[in-house]
């Protein structure tokens, strides 16, 4: 049964077909373990995993106008596989250019991939530097001319020339269907190097590597496992004291890799094994336990990919409670993080947010009585809440004030967060300026206490 389940996972034809549909993404892992553990005895694989560099082609990245995502996309898609990336660069999308850096990269590693530069424009040129440097020639396939024909409802012979460039594969026909684009991916393999071009937008690109290029990718270069690693997200601690306290008052195992990323007020630790073996996932299950040992609360999740939000919104679930919220200073951003998640809809009662407190007592209709300036802030936002969690039909409420300057000139904002029992509690929270990056700090700081009220009832 392993030798024929293992057959089956290994595409037969000449073009790459989709082995996974997308929402079977999260099976992958699994699947790729059974296949090594089937082929790895009949086909003597590498220990060594195989190398890959990413070079990313835009003269737009290059000038700051947008980031780069290809990277961190492909290298977490890939590691699955057991591929290794040794590196990754960003270069201008003149032909030249990009043959400068795969004569760099397959230098490094047996496995490159090109994004960008596929598209139908003159500039379009990766196509053209890629066959020039592996000296493997392009020609019309006539499958994918018959595609794009349909996809325009024209016939092949009026195909404009623009679009025909777009139909050209490497000698042998070796290509990635594109479900969302024009651009098929390219696969130029000779023999001891395998360079994969890709097409630049996210929505083409994604789903191209999880439907197409894994399969070919598996059949290719085979699969190993990953080694063993351990990944920790921790909120409200700053990334140097995280890691100072580990370096003091952790015992880490010797091989261990640590890596980080901070980003929001949010940083994850990734606490790496070479090998996948019972030793190494015994030494790493030891540390994740003195980790949280000692740092506790601040942790929020220990599985890679489990957002803060989604930890917020699972609770929120498994109490089989909603959330009514209403914001000022964080300007509707913590209803925007918390509708992002799959089943938000299934605890979320509903969001207000206004610019300022007048807007606010208009929004939740403040019953007639004392001027609203004759209280304090904190007692305004605790009666907001408890206003909020009554058109909710008394379920939880949270409620971020106003922002308010203090002595010596620092800005802050009252949260409220009351529960279904009708308890509330009030706290203050730093404010710095109000941009995008301060705005996602409050958001993770409101978010972050709100998880913690629901993980302690």
């Amino acid at each position: 049964m392993c030798a024929t389940a293992c057959s089956q996972a290994v595409p037969k034809n000449g073009s790459i077909h989709t082995l996974l549909a997308s929402k079977q993404w999260h099976t992958i892992r699994l699947v790729l373990a059974i296949a090594f553990l089937c082929l790895a005895p009949q086909i003597g694989l590498s220990e060594e995993p195989t190398r890959y560099m990413v070079v990313i082609t835009g003269s737009e990245l290059l000038a700051g106008a947008f980031p780069d995502g290809h990277t961190h996309f492909l290298t977490r898609t890939l590691r699955p596989l057991g591929l290794r990336c040794v590196g990754s660069m960003i270069v201008d999308d003149g032909q030249a250019d990009i043959q400068t850096a795969l004569r760099y990269a397959a230098g490094r590693a047996e496995l490159v991939i090109v994004t960008g530069g596929l598209g139908p424009t003159d500039n379009d040129v990766t196509c053209e530097a890629i066959s020039d440097f592996t000296d493997i020639e392009v020609s019309e396939h006539p499958d994918v001319l018959a595609s794009i024909a349909q996809r325009f409802g024209t016939p092949v012979a009026q195909l404009r020339a623009n679009l025909r460039r777009q139909t050209r594969v490497p000698a042998g026909g070796i290509y990635l269907k594109n479900a969302n684009g024009t651009a098929v991916g390219l696969v130029f393999d000779t023999g001891t190097r395998v360079v994969v071009a890709l097409p630049g937008p996210p929505r083409e690109l994604q789903p191209m590597v999880e439907e197409e290029l894994i399969p070919y990718l598996s059949r290719r270069f085979g699969t190993r496992l990953p080694g063993s690693s351990l990944t920790v997200r921790l909120a409200g601690l700053g990334q140097s004291s995280i890691a100072d306290r580990m370096k003091q008052r952790l015992t880490m195992p010797k091989d261990l890799v640590v890596t980080s990323q901070f980003d929001g007020s949010r940083v994850d630790f990734t606490f790496s094994l070479p090998e996948e073996n019972g030793e190494n996932r015994r030494q790493l299950d030891d540390l994740k336990h003195q980790l949280l040992q000692e740092f506790g609360e601040n942790i929020y999740a220990t599985e890679e990919g489990l957002s803060l939000e989604a930890v917020v919104v699972s609770l929120l679930k498994k109490r089989g409670v909603r959330l009514a919220l209403a914001e000022i200073a964080s300007g509707g951003s913590v209803e925007a993080a918390l509708s992002g998640v799959k089943d938000a809809g299934e605890v979320l009662a509903g969001a207000v947010v206004a610019p300022d407190e007048q807007t606010m007592e208009r929004l939740l209709r403040t019953p007639e009585g004392p001027r609203t300036q004759a209280i304090g802030e904190p007692q305004r936002v605790e009666r907001w809440a408890d206003l909020l969690s009554d058109a909710a039909s008394r379920q939880w409420a949270v409620v971020v004030g106003p922002k308010t300057i203090g002595e010596g000139g620092s800005a802050s904002a009252n949260v409220a967060i009351r529960d279904s029992d009708g308890r509330t509690v009030v706290f203050r929270l730093p404010i710095r300026e109000n941009d995008l990056p301060n705005r996602a700090r409050l958001t993770t700081q409101v978010v972050d206490e709100l998880r913690k009220r629901l993980a302690s009832e």
